[in-house]
């Protein structure tokens, strides 16, 4: 299981890359995180939220509310154009950060 450090740090990117999916609701987003890490990570609505909030304060992601018929009201995000773009930067810091460290084990005597 991943330390909350990793999982803080690895949490923009990976909603960014959710949404880049198409737009998506909380639930929903949860169930995805599970499911992409073969249930390795195991998000709560407590870390879930305040990533989406914050996402949304710094204009990367937008919201609305939807109540289908007969179903729940639900909050849908989507990504913005900023959030494509910071999404291709996180990309590259994640290569980066992952190419190193695969470069530092394949040599580690551990």
């Amino acid at each position: 299981m991943p330390s909350k450090d990793l999982v803080a740090a690895s949490s923009t990117p990976i909603v960014l890359a959710i949404l880049a999916r198409g737009e998506s609701y909380g639930y929903e987003i949860l169930q995805e995180v599970r499911a992409v890490s073969g249930g390795e990570l195991a998000w709560t609505d407590g870390m879930l939220y305040p990533v989406l909030h914050r996402l949304e304060r710094r204009g990367l992601i937008r919201s609305r509310w939807v109540t289908p018929k007969g179903g729940r009201r639900r909050k849908y995000y989507r990504v913005q154009g900023r959030g494509k773009a910071e999404l291709v930067a996180e990309k590259q810091r994640w290569t980066a950060v992952h190419g190193t460290l695969t470069r530092l084990w394949r040599e580690a005597r551990v």
